[in-house]
């Protein structure tokens, strides 16, 4: 992790587009908004993740941002490549920086442990016990550093035509072996929460009498980041090299648009096709789901690269590209403070101790659904209002710290 120098925002270069910046910022603000209700009894069911089959809002956030990185991969390292780097040296970046953003996903799935008191209460040897088979080790941060790593290796082995052999290969082969894989009797079949492949691959590598359980404990026997379902993200990332190809091609950006939109459209055509035969499904990253999601992500990157770095419209921009500057530094403080305000205890209205979380959104949101709130107002603010006025004071609290950080050119590249 370094601080570099800063490249100006309003004359993004051929190698950094404005547009990108604004797009991951923007993707990056929707997963703070998502992640952080004022409870997730009070929430909206676009900012809640689809039950199982299907898609919301919030299962756009995740597959858009593996698509930016892919996007980032020709853009940053054929430049490299031109200026005369090794692809050895490019590769043993590349697996540093998948090696730090695993570490960081891993702290964060490390943090409560140190913030329960168990320590202090079961002593170390106790502590470490319950530490080493039960902490979760797949995570979002943790998938990010796995994709981009194996999309750059591919990227750095194969040509354009071998990148798309290996979304074909990747995404036929999970679709595949979620198939056969049953009939070898591993699992018990089909694409149900229990019994389907990726269950059966993420409890067997996962958890065990001797291991533990490192799965997501909502899952017990799977992970919504598991082992198999990173196959087809993998995917989603290369879509995203493809789309970073066309980015440096010699066509006119008003060309560039017009072929964004046309393979934008026709992933999502593609992906509502497959979805008869296997359904979008965010939390095993189906196939299916894979090609929608990077149709969407092109859609809207479309859209934004019109506006930004074709027609010019920055100013409104800005504070996105701000955000999408320091985008992991975002995501990580965002993930310590949803864990540290829980774990500070206060005393409640009631005299009983509760979370500094749970006393702040009490004190600050809540209080507009009471019955002697003006009707006006409470008519506004409804449970679910006030659970999302608490995420929009996350995202612009956050949004305060990147703007400080962009006044004082802080860019934290990991």
């Amino acid at each position: 992790m370094n601080a570099a120098a800063p490249i100006p925002i309003n004359t993004p270069g051929p190698a950094r587009l404005m547009s990108l910046d604004v797009f991951r910022g923007a993707t990056i603000a929707g997963m703070i908004l998502v992640n952080n209700p004022g409870t997730w009894s009070a929430a909206y069911k676009p900012l809640l993740h689809a039950e199982w089959h299907g898609w919301t809002f919030t299962d756009l956030i995740f597959p858009f941002f593996l698509w930016i990185v892919g996007v980032a991969i020709p853009l940053s390292t054929a430049r490299r490549l031109e200026q005369g780097q090794g692809r050895r040296g490019l590769l043993l970046h590349a697996l540093r920086r998948c090696a730090i953003i695993f570490a960081l996903g891993f702290f964060l799935n490390s943090f409560n442990y140190l913030l329960d008191g168990s320590l202090s209460r079961d002593g170390f040897t106790a502590w470490l016990h319950n530490y080493a088979t039960t902490v979760r080790v797949p995570g979002v941060l943790q998938r990010i550093g796995i994709c981009y790593f194996i999309a750059v290796l591919i990227f750095l082995r194969f040509s354009i035509r071998g990148q798309l052999a290996w979304i074909a290969g990747l995404l036929g082969g999970y679709w595949l072996l979620m198939i056969v894989g049953p009939m070898l009797g591993c699992g018990t079949g089909g694409l149900e929460q229990h019994g389907n492949f990726c269950e059966y691959v993420d409890s067997l590598v996962l958890n065990g009498k001797v291991i533990g359980m490192h799965v997501w404990r909502g899952g017990k026997t799977w992970d919504p980041e598991g082992v198999f379902s990173t196959v087809p993200a993998v995917a989603t990332c290369l879509f995203g090299v493809m789309t970073g190809h066309m980015l440096r091609s010699k066509q006119t950006p008003e060309t560039r648009t017009a072929w964004l939109f046309v393979a934008g459209n026709l992933l999502l055509f593609a992906g509502g096709v497959m979805d008869f035969w296997l359904p979008i499904n965010k939390k095993i990253w189906t196939s299916s789901y894979a090609v929608f999601m990077a149709g969407m992500a092109t859609n809207c990157f479309a859209v934004c690269y019109w506006l930004v770095d074709v027609q010019g419209w920055r100013k409104w921009a800005k504070p996105f590209a701000i955000y999408g500057m320091n985008a992991i530094t975002v995501f990580m403080l965002a993930g310590l403070l949803g864990r540290i305000l829980p774990a500070i205890k206060v005393a409640g209205d009631s005299g009983k101790k509760i979370g500094l979380q749970s006393w702040l959104y009490d004190h600050l949101c809540a209080p507009f659904t009471s019955p002697d709130t003006a009707p006006f107002l409470r008519s506004l603010a409804s449970p679910n209002n006030a659970s999302l006025m608490w995420a929009l004071i996350y995202v612009i609290g956050l949004y305060l710290v990147a703007y400080a950080m962009y006044r004082r050119k802080w860019f934290l590249r990991f």
